[in-house]
């Protein structure tokens, strides 16, 4: 495997991370947040505060890419779905993280000589092992540990199932099927999946889906009981009407204060035609924070008194964050409480972000740190916050949010954040310092990021086992 060269611009990365840990803390302890500061410059500061893995050849991937992913020109709805049916013939491992843009971009690195000393990455290497025996998924989005050591994993198509393996045995268990409500079909299908953290007292299964017969996405709540998530109990927590079939985002989070997290894409097409990522007016293009505890039919949910923008005129209370593209897989730090995200780039860029309340992250005015509309329109969007990383289309063309490591198996890999491209297939960590490292290159596309009951690293992948990330040979 030919591996990158490695980069520069970790020392900016590390400061960013370093003042975004103490405005963290200042959130836990109870001080409020507010919106991102004034950036004179925000061009220069976006180049500044992020960093990019480096470069590899993606010929064969770029040729993948083109097979799986709809056209990005949006000249009949019917060229886009021919496009996508094609697609699941030939490959049956369509993402639901696509870009719409075959156009390449990115940056090369540096040597190790262009580094200090204490930017130096951490010296580990990673590998991995399946699971399940071995139990091949077809389109597995999502899975969820269990105290008892038994998981329940979430497949595109609309299946909820758990599995236990005992003494090498393996047992499944239906826990959900919505199949025959699911929209499954390119980006659309059910696409994330949370369980109440105040099990067993509240014994509910929160699950984002596309359903069938509306253009919408869905978040409801399923009532599980004796093991299994009673579809008849389903309540429709919200619905977000969806202009096109793409984008739909979806990652169904608890943060450690409880809330119930939900990212959203900004309705799809190309380039963002309707201005939804900077519209505040509307949920597309953000994550949204809700609390759905003490809730009935009347009012599935309830609004933080704490929301960033909960009296801001023209402005949905719902919202934490806006300025997103289609944020594909986010995760609370255990330890920081930091919320990491992976969102999708259009045509040159992809990138992670570390979201806090009320920040706009500059979609679509911004691409990753660059400036995606006029000089003009970004000069006069001082407040967009960049990311901490981002990569060029020559490195993949599809982000996967992953995880912070919290493990034991691993200790050099603690505190390091996870994240992969699903066209690359490569996976890359960042170092609490900063630092940017590619780590390992799987063979089939990296559809999600998982923690199990102790802490330890899982990737899912289309079309293959799930794996679980141990520590390498040297």
């Amino acid at each position: 495997m030919n591996q990158p060269p490695k980069q520069t611009h970790f020392t900016h990365v590390a400061l960013a991370l370093f003042a975004i840990a103490l405005a963290l803390t200042a959130v836990l302890v109870g001080s409020a947040c507010s919106g991102g500061g004034s950036q004179p410059n925000p061009q220069q500061q976006r180049a500044a505060q992020s960093t990019t893995p480096s470069a590899q050849s993606q010929a064969q991937e770029s040729a993948n890419r083109q097979a799986a992913q709809p056209d990005a020109d949006q000249e009949a709805d019917a060229r886009q779905a021919q496009a996508q049916q094609q697609a699941v013939r030939q490959t049956n491992q369509q993402a639901p993280t696509q870009n719409d843009s075959d156009e390449q971009g990115g940056s090369s690195g540096a040597s190790d000589t262009d580094r200090s000393e204490a930017d130096q990455p951490a010296q580990f290497t990673l590998s991995t092992q399946p699971i399940l025996g071995g139990y091949r998924f077809e389109q597995p989005i999502e899975m969820l540990a269990l105290s008892d050591g038994s998981v329940l994993v979430a497949e595109q198509r609309g299946s909820v199932t758990r599995f236990v393996q005992d003494d090498g045995e393996v047992e499944q268990f239906g826990v959900l099927d919505l199949t025959d409500s699911v929209s499954f079909r390119g980006e659309q299908g059910l696409l994330s999946m949370a369980l109440d953290p105040r099990l067993p007292d509240r014994p509910f299964l929160y699950v984002y889906y596309s359903p069938r017969g509306v253009n919408v996405t869905r978040l409801s709540r399923f009532r599980i009981v004796q093991g299994v998530a009673l579809a008849a109990s389903e309540l429709i927590i919200i619905e977000i009407p969806q202009p096109y079939p793409n984008h739909n985002g979806g990652a169904v989070r608890f943060g450690p204060d409880g809330m119930l997290y939900l990212g959203i894409g900004d309705g799809g097409a190309a380039n963002d035609p309707h201005g939804h990522g900077q519209d505040r007016s509307t949920l597309l293009g953000s994550i949204i924070r809700i609390d759905v505890g003490n809730v009935d039919t009347d009012r599935p949910y309830q609004i933080p008194s704490d929301n960033p923008f909960l009296d801001i005129a023209d402005a949905r209370p719902e919202i934490w964050a806006y300025g997103l593209r289609n944020p594909w897989r986010m995760a609370f730090d255990s330890d920081s409480g930091a919320l990491w995200v992976g969102d999708v780039g259009q045509n040159r860029f992809e990138e992670i972000a570390v979201v806090q309340a009320g920040e706009n992250h500059g979609w679509n005015v911004f691409e990753g740190e660059e400036c995606f509309r006029s000089a003009d329109a970004c000069a006069a969007l001082t407040d967009a916050v960049p990311p901490v990383v981002s990569y060029g289309h020559d490195e993949g063309c599809s982000v996967t949010g992953g995880e912070v490591y919290r493990g034991n198996a691993i200790p050099a890999l603690n505190g390091h954040y996870m994240f992969g491209d699903y066209c690359s297939r490569q996976i890359w960590t960042v170092a609490p310092n900063g630092g940017v490292e590619p780590r390992l290159q799987l063979d089939q596309a990296i559809a999600s990021f998982a923690v199990d009951h102790v802490g330890e690293l899982h990737v899912l992948v289309f079309g293959g086992p799930i794996l679980k990330i141990v520590a390498g040979e040297r």
